[in-house]
């Protein structure tokens, strides 16, 4: 058994005791209350007693680290779970092999309990969870005498996107085994969580073709100079820290050249549906432009009712257990861009099952959609969107002519108090859930970039969330 020794020390130059010490300090104390304060402490029976720290005073303390958290700690029950889920696929990359020369790598177990638990703890930085593992008893009980840093945890966190998204699928698999977890019914919806990409960053296509001219002008420039006095007075890691920025700026300007032509089609196709008044005028006249820093990212309406770039976060939920049960990142502004039914078809293989009843919210309705889910038999539960024309609002479920045979269904079924009694779920399940992952785990605003990376992210966040609640269910 290890054992963690804590040492504090003292040393005394000098021949005075402890207690002469102890006695010099009181009366340097009561000479600086002056002749009032030694007054009032006399009358009140003597000198104060007080407890003063002494930050020098040598001890010695013996402490198992196991002794560093209780037994009933949050912790226990993540280290408990993630030592029963198979993380085998976040082995594959590692290079450390036995007969092979080179240090050991840290253990994935490890560091997909601490994601884990700093998602459990709401965070997701990991600067500060490499802090963390420092000076916080319960992950200094995880890493159990492992150091840990920033780089690595970072790493770790977005580069197994199919390990990660392996492991959430496990966790769910397990619920649906216990019966815990119905597939029969989910509710789903999308948030829109802030990136790190400033809205100063998004630029035209001439701009962008300018820029991209110039970083591969500086790339040229940097490898003729590598000889050159001004850059041999650099050291390695400097001459080797400038080319990796220059190279990777000119990287994310290529890529964001390449998202041109599907952000020119999104223009077009909103400039369509606007049509060719003042407003399809305007969505014409303004040029189509990409983040120079997230090539991804999205200007989209925030909840606030301001514009920001931002990724549209979609997550599929069961209503009965509140389990969260699919998990999708899209740069479609718009929820009416057939998110619906991918979502359905990643909760079936992720169970196994088959999903007969889809709740939405109003941003949501396609009448596409609603064909397409009828034919697979599935009954979407969705609030209509409201009426333009003061004049008729109210009367967005009644039929009108040209009404398919699902659409009308549907409309029919929003009218019906089951109907409506069965779309209360859907508020009571995904906006608590929401609110919980953006309040409790960590799903601010993200610095990663890149939709692959964000969704890496909201995994875990998503797991964490998982985990906390049926941690009692779940192997361990």
């Amino acid at each position: 058994m290890g054992f963690i020794v804590n040492v504090s020390y003292h040393m005394r130059m000098d021949n005075h005791t402890y207690s002469d010490d102890l006695h010099l300090e009181m009366e340097a104390t009561e000479a600086a209350a002056g002749p009032e304060g030694r007054e009032g402490t006399t009358a009140a029976g003597g000198a104060v007693r007080l407890r003063r720290p002494e930050r020098r005073q040598m001890g010695w303390v013996a402490q198992c680290p196991d002794d560093l958290v209780g037994a009933e700690h949050p912790v226990r029950r993540i280290a408990a779970v993630v030592e029963h889920l198979d993380v085998s696929g976040f082995c594959l990359p590692i290079k450390a092999r036995e007969g092979v020369a080179g240090r050991d790598a840290t253990d994935p177990q490890l560091l997909v309990a601490l994601w884990l638990y700093a998602c459990v703890r709401g965070i997701g930085s990991a600067h500060e969870l490499a802090r963390q593992c420092q000076e916080n008893a319960a992950f200094r009980w995880l890493c159990g005498g492992v150091t840990v840093n920033y780089h690595l945890l970072a790493d770790f966190r977005t580069a197994h996107g199919a390990a990660l998204d392996q492991l959430f699928t496990q966790v769910i698999a397990s619920l649906v085994d216990q019966e815990v977890v119905q597939v029969r019914r989910i509710s789903q919806d999308g948030v829109r969580v802030r990136v790190g990409a400033g809205a100063s960053s998004f630029r035209r296509e001439e701009r962008l073709q300018q820029l991209l001219a110039e970083a591969q002008q500086h790339v040229e420039e940097l490898h003729q100079d590598l000889h050159s006095p001004v850059a041999a007075a650099r050291t390695a890691r400097q001459r080797a820290a400038r080319q990796r920025a220059a190279r990777e700026r000119q990287e994310r300007l290529q890529q964001a050249i390449a998202q041109l032509p599907e952000v020119k089609k999104r223009h077009e196709q909103t400039a369509q549906r606007a049509g060719r008044g003042r407003q399809g005028e305007k969505i014409r006249t303004r040029a189509p432009r990409v983040s120079t820093t997230d090539a991804e990212a999205r200007v989209m309406k925030m909840p606030n009712g301001g514009f920001n770039p931002a990724v549209n976060v979609q997550l599929a939920a069961d209503p009965e257990s509140r389990a969260i049960l699919g998990v999708e990142v899209s740069n479609e502004g718009s929820d009416a861009a057939g998110l619906s039914a991918p979502m359905r078809r990643q909760v079936e293989k992720r169970t196994g099952g088959k999903v007969r009843q889809h709740l939405l919210d109003g941003g949501y309705v396609r009448y596409q959609d609603i064909d397409e889910a009828e034919q697979q038999g599935v009954a979407l539960f969705m609030a209509p969107k409201g009426a333009r024309n003061p004049a008729r609002r109210g009367q967005e479920l009644d039929s009108k002519p040209g009404d398919s045979p699902a659409v009308q269904a549907w409309k029919q079924r929003m009218r019906s108090a089951e109907g409506k009694q069965i779309y209360k779920q859907r508020g009571a399940t995904s906006e608590t859930i929401n609110a919980d992952l953006r309040t409790y785990r960590g799903l601010g605003p993200v610095t990663v970039r890149g939709v692959a990376k964000i969704r890496c992210v909201v995994l875990w966040c998503a797991l964490a969330y998982n985990l906390m609640r049926f941690a009692r269910v779940l192997p361990s």
